[in-house]
């Protein structure tokens, strides 16, 4: 029997499965079936930045009830809907997950600028999370505020964040980055342990029967897992931090794949969103069948055996996969 054991964050995985931050954290029931059939770790929903600002404005609110400024102060905000659980509740959720199981918990925090509210950091900690994934997501519409600005602020970010914990910290980040694999450096040397890739963004629609921006929720599909695979097994050996693949992992050569190009783990929400906790065992049964048949003992053994550091095709990974794929398509009519 391969052994499947990693390690991320520092904190020792039965195996490389994670299941990533999604409403499946909600209830204490569907983390214990996801943990029985073979989930290594689960990733809390976010606590959203938004979320314990509007708590703050609520608490401001009763305290200075009759001012003008607070009911226009509030509309700033954006509707969070289902999401828009109170702080406490997370903490308390946190806590709840922690009893119920033994598989760690990472808590989600998902924010862009510095303040107070980081302290929450801290509170996550204090909850029983056994590390904090800083998930950062800000759209640059200001075409005043550069790249490099923007960078420096998350960098602060993290530096402000780390400095609250003493729990391991994981970010979860997007793909556009002018210089992705500089600000990937630069993260891990502000303080971020595991580096998630990448942030899945779902872009609002227009709904012209009503003249509206809506949601559009689309879940995942294999093929997205793409660019993060590309950017970990260019990136492997480079930067010192463990690397997470998220986005598109669906099936057990999904979580071979990101292994073998360098991930300490593979996350996943969208398969186990369409067919519950319990594909978890079927995806372990899948992995280790690969690993058996192709002769691997371990998922150390595996780890970066695809990446350009081990494979010395940094060529194909990078410019040159771009032109043999133009140059090997033929239309046929």
């Amino acid at each position: 029997m391969p052994d499947l054991t990693t390690t991320y964050l520092g904190l020792k995985l039965k195996n490389p499965v994670v299941a990533s931050a999604s409403p499946l954290s909600e209830r204490v029931e569907t983390v214990r079936r996801l943990e029985e059939a073979g989930t290594a770790a689960v990733v809390m929903y976010s606590l959203f930045e938004e979320q314990i600002i509007h708590e703050s404005l609520e608490l401001d609110h009763y305290l200075s009830y009759g001012t003008d400024s607070f009911a226009e102060a509030l509309s700033y905000l954006p509707d969070i809907g289902r999401y828009s659980l109170g702080p406490e509740k997370y903490l308390n959720q946190v806590n709840a997950l922690k009893n119920a199981v033994s598989i760690p918990v990472i808590g989600s925090l998902n924010g862009v600028s510095t303040g107070g509210w980081i302290e929450y950091a801290k509170k996550i900690e204090e909850a029983g999370a056994d590390a904090l994934e800083l998930n950062i997501y800000y759209l640059p519409f200001n075409p005043e505020l550069t790249s490099a600005e923007l960078e420096q602020n998350y960098i602060e970010l993290i530096r402000d964040v780390k400095a609250q914990i003493h729990i391991p910290l994981a970010v979860k980040l997007g793909p556009y980055f002018t210089g992705l694999a500089n600000v990937l450096r630069q993260f891990a040397e502000a303080g971020a342990d595991g580096l998630v890739l990448f942030n899945r963004f779902y872009q609002p629609d227009f709904d012209l029967d009503e003249f509206d921006v809506v949601p559009n929720l689309k879940l995942s599909v294999s093929d997205e897992m793409r660019m993060p695979l590309r950017w970990i097994a260019l990136l492997y050996g480079q930067v010192e931090a463990d690397f997470a693949l998220t986005t598109g992992i669906h099936t057990g050569v999904d979580a071979v794949k990101a292994v073998m190009a360098g991930a300490k783990v593979a996350m996943m929400a969208s398969e186990l969103l369409k067919n519950g906790p319990g594909r978890v065992a079927e995806i372990l049964a899948e992995f280790t069948a690969w690993m058996e048949e192709n002769e691997y003992d371990s998922v150390e053994q595996m780890r970066g055996s695809m990446s350009a550091k081990a494979i010395g095709k940094t060529n194909t990974l990078r410019r040159a996969n771009y032109i043999q794929t133009l140059n090997s398509f033929r239309y046929l009519p």
